[in-house]
């Protein structure tokens, strides 16, 4: 049997990285996108990104939207999460304001989506500081729970976890999708054309029904 997967057409999905200022957003993105590390950048600039990955044999087209932190785009915030169907959610290891700040986000794009299964990751970034740690990794992993989203702690300097946040986020994007197709596979065949089930029902009877015989 050929599997459902055997050919797939490319998924395009639309990815919003979110976080307070200076938690290493831009450095984590263009890492995932250019494979380079940023050693200075201006806080105040947004940028998109568009790439595409493989994830799990399926292609993937990801336009990410690399947001600042800065007060002047809080603004902009709304226009973001109603356009986004995946977040990263990101926060400093070196920092527990920028993991405080996390629940307000989520809920803003809980209250906007109107929707709390929406796909989310949450980034602990700057995992190479590991001298300069003040956000214990259990009580980020509590809080993952808790909101039933993946956690990682990354290093976009290092490279470590940079792929993985942004896969584990194209996975929970594509089980979506999948979902809401089966969904709407299994409604469709309930509406299928009555005369066409009673025409099934007098080829039985009249024992016109197509059959395989092997001898």
């Amino acid at each position: 049997m050929p599997s459902r997967y055997g050919y797939q057409p490319s998924r395009e999905y639309h990815v919003v990285v979110l976080g307070t200022g200076g938690v290493g957003k831009s450095c984590l993105t263009a890492q995932f996108v250019h494979n380079q590390w940023i050693e200075s950048y201006d806080p105040t600039i947004e940028d998109s990104y568009r790439t595409q990955v493989s994830v799990d044999g399926r292609q993937v087209m990801l336009e990410i939207l690399d947001t600042a932190g800065t007060e002047q785009f809080v603004a902009m915030r709304d226009l973001y999460m109603k356009t986004g169907q995946g977040f990263l959610l990101v926060f400093s290891i070196t920092s527990r304001t920028s993991l405080e700040e996390l629940a307000t986000l989520r809920e803003e794009i809980i209250r906007i989506k109107d929707d709390e299964n929406v796909p989310i990751v949450i980034v602990g970034n700057k995992a190479d500081l590991v001298d300069q740690r003040v956000v214990d990794r259990a009580r980020a992993f509590s809080l993952s729970q808790r909101w039933q989203a993946p956690y990682y702690e990354a290093s976009a300097r290092t490279r470590v976890n940079v792929d993985e946040v942004f896969v584990d986020l194209c996975r929970q994007m594509l089980r979506r999708d999948d979902a809401h197709d089966d969904t709407h596979d299994i409604y469709y065949q309930k509406a299928e054309d009555p005369s066409s089930s009673k025409r099934k029902r007098r080829r039985k009877r009249s024992g016109r029904e197509s059959r395989c015989v092997v001898v």
